[in-house]
């Protein structure tokens, strides 16, 4: 019965995704086609008058459209869909091929960057909990969870398999090791909040549309949460307002782990050093993040500003990394495309999706890269986990 009530729950988060997906390309497809009957009047209108330069008479005799806008307006909205799908693909796989190789190669070794400081971090909230992993192990484990992120529901499924090999590292400190995992993650998404929250202030003038507030509300509101989470799980002292919580936490299911747990998050918080590095570490992450669609942004001649990205890209990420859909997918390229189609921005839709596919293609490489390391490391895990067997048994 559990088995079935988790492929069900996959299986419908899959299915959102899915529709999420497939409702941004059809809205974009049937806008191309839309756009290209606009483009097709406008031309027509020039030749009427005798005003059409050669290079226009051309784009003219080669539109795959030859609906002015009113012509497009009168079609059964059939028509326009099947319009859409015909003539919409091509224009978007335009726009991808069109982006700046060099632009595609930086983004790409800025996200590897990215996750190296990433490394950096967990690293150092292992030391604070006294574990000593080396920079290889640490590098190939979190490899191998980028990997699974990729595959797994949200953008924080490979936590689980990040969690799974430190775990494997002790066999006395278990719950320890799982806790870096997920102090490593609350830390993460954490800043990238605030970060976004921050940037609230310098971009004002982008809050005209309604949109935009309804998202950013949603950012906030997480931010809020994240923020009690954080300071509850670091600092504590409910119990020492309410004798009772640890009794009622300990007749949870699980009561004794999260006891532990929130222990072991405790002990975080006597280890400000080690809290402020890893915040550090944190926001130059995030400003590798914007770097990566800000570059992506220019390769595809987005007109946006570095400023406008600081607040649009933290706040996607960070919706998308609820468990909706898998790695997000769906829930980001929505976002994108309604952010940056603001009046204060105007981003082409087309040219919006671009920026979500490649962003996410930047992250795919390295998701590859995690892949092949678990496919080669895959035995010589499994033999280190019958050693540190054998030697608890010792």
């Amino acid at each position: 019965m559990r088995a079935a009530r988790k492929i069900w729950s996959s299986l419908w988060r899959v299915a959102i995704g899915g529709v999420l997906l497939l409702w941004i390309f059809h809205s974009i497809f049937v806008n191309e086609a839309r756009g290209i009957s606009k483009r097709v009047g406008e031309l027509q209108r020039k030749q009427a008058a005798r005003a059409i330069t050669e290079v226009e008479a051309n784009e003219l005799a080669k539109s795959p459209i030859q609906l002015n806008f009113t012509q497009w307006q009168q079609l059964p909205r059939g028509d326009k869909w099947r319009f859409g799908w015909k003539y919409g693909p091509p224009a978007l796989w335009s726009t991808l091929r069109n982006v700046e190789p060099v632009a595609l190669t930086l983004s790409v070794l800025v996200v590897g960057i990215a996750i190296v400081l990433g490394i950096a971090r967990w690293r150092v909230l292992l030391k604070a909990a006294g574990f000593e992993l080396s920079f290889g192990r640490t590098t190939e484990i979190s490899f191998v969870a980028h990997f699974f992120n990729s595959m797994m529901l949200g953008t924080v499924g490979g936590d689980v398999m990040k969690a799974y090999y430190a775990a494997r590292e002790t066999h006395h400190r278990k719950n320890e090791a799982v806790v870096t995992v997920l102090v490593d993650r609350v830390i993460g998404l954490w800043t990238m909040l605030v970060f976004a929250a921050l940037m609230v202030v310098p971009n004002l003038e982008l809050f005209r549309d309604s949109g935009m507030r309804r998202i950013t509300a949603v950012m906030l509101l997480m931010t809020a949460g994240a923020t009690g989470f954080v300071f509850m799980a670091f600092r504590g002292g409910v119990s020492k307002r309410w004798s009772a919580a640890r009794d009622w936490l300990r007749r949870l299911p699980k009561g004794d782990f999260i006891e532990r747990l929130l222990n072991a998050c405790r002990a975080y918080g006597k280890a400000p050093r080690a809290l402020v590095i890893a915040f550090l570490l944190s926001m130059a992450v995030n400003l590798l993040c914007v770097t990566q669609f800000w570059i992506l942004a220019r390769g595809l001649n987005l007109e946006v500003s570095f400023i406008a990205l600081c607040l649009i890209a933290p706040t996607v990420v960070c919706i998308a990394a609820l468990p909706i859909a898998p790695a997000g997918i769906g829930v980001r390229e929505n976002l994108f495309v309604q952010m940056l189609a603001i009046p204060a921005i105007g981003a082409h839709a087309t040219s919006s999706l671009s920026l979500s596919l490649l962003a996410l293609a930047g992250s795919l490489f390295w998701s590859v890269v995690g892949g092949v390391v678990y496919m080669m490391f895959k035995k010589k895990h499994h033999l280190a986990e019958k050693e540190l067997t054998v030697e608890a048994e010792k």
